[in-house]
């Protein structure tokens, strides 16, 4: 038995002359909370739609929990979960006739279904809502219906297209111990967003930009292979002297956070607060740090933004 419940090799989708995914290469290991991280249109749902059997690949292999897809695809689907943004649920059905049409959908015996039905109420604090229609259920509560609706059946595999895209930050951080769960349970997810702290949640991590893979790895790794140093700068005028900065070979990017200006240095540069003071007299008394790399910095490296 691998390992590994998403093997992808190679992977293209085409749509007439526009290439939506290029040679995208995956291993997400049995269990794990795999994030795909990037902007809107950089091909992360057409990703999910070919490993899920939605879309065939114009080239390259796909196995999914030792099946290979599309050619397998309908077994496929009795083995995951699949939960986009728009939560898909029907509105004029109660929380409990949703939860219920699912189970029926995947073939669960009337016991078994009841069963279940009680279970995920409980879990996702719906049971006080089991009689409520869903139009008038809030972007949260929405969220975990959803959520229990994907789970319903039990699913080796879970895959989320940009799940938290439509609820507050509370809700993000419920949903996300959710997830934690299910992972600890045994459950594979692969999970797409733009949220870069979504991302940093994530086990391993894929950084999507053009339809191509960026980076691949744990977060903290991305972060700690970066190749630049972090300072932080309190000074006046930081928007001239981000100017300034970016005319220079030695700085990737630089960005203002408040009062601050975050400064990425590549780490040819052996001191760099050092080198900032030399080469910036008029900052040389200000005050400044050495920051941790965020993932949002990671991003910045390594998509068009931060390559010069």
């Amino acid at each position: 038995m691998s390992e590994f419940a998403i093997q992808a090799s190679n992977v293209v989708k085409k749509f007439g002359d526009f290439t939506a995914i290029e040679g995208i290469n995956l291993n997400v290991k049995k269990g794990s909370i795999y994030g795909f991280l990037g902007p809107n249109g950089c091909g992360k749902s057409t990703t999910i739609r070919v490993l899920t059997g939605l879309l065939s690949p114009t080239s390259g292999e796909v196995d999914v929990l030792g099946l290979k897809i599309p050619k397998q695809s309908e077994l496929l689907r009795l083995k995951i979960g699949y939960m986009t943004q728009k939560f898909s649920l029907y509105d004029d059905l109660t929380v409990e006739e949703n939860l219920q049409f699912i189970g029926q959908i995947f073939g669960m015996t009337n016991p078994e279904l009841r069963q279940r039905l009680d279970q995920q109420l409980s879990t996702y604090g719906l049971d006080q809502r089991r009689k409520q229609r869903v139009g008038g259920m809030s972007g949260g509560q929405k969220q975990r219906l959803s959520l229990a609706a994907a789970t319903m059946h039990n699913p080796e595999l879970l895959f989320l297209d940009e799940p938290t895209s439509a609820v507050d930050p509370e809700n993000r951080r419920e949903f996300w111990e959710q997830l934690f769960d299910l992972s600890d349970q045994g459950t594979t997810i692969l999970v797409t967003t733009h949220y870069m702290d979504e991302a940093e949640r994530c086990h391993r991590l894929a950084i999507m930009e053009s339809g191509l893979i960026r980076a691949d790895g744990e977060p903290e790794r991305l972060m700690a292979q970066m190749g630049v140093n972090i300072v932080e700068v309190k000074a006046p005028a930081l928007r001239a002297l981000k100017e300034k900065l970016l005319l220079r070979n030695e700085v990737r990017s630089a960005a203002q956070l408040g009062i601050r200006l975050r400064v990425l240095i590549h780490n040819h540069v052996d001191n760099p607060m050092q080198w900032l003071r030399q080469q910036f007299p008029e900052i040389a008394n200000s005050e400044m740090n050495i920051a941790r790399p965020s993932l949002e910095d990671v991003f910045v490296t390594v998509t068009g933004e931060g390559r010069q």
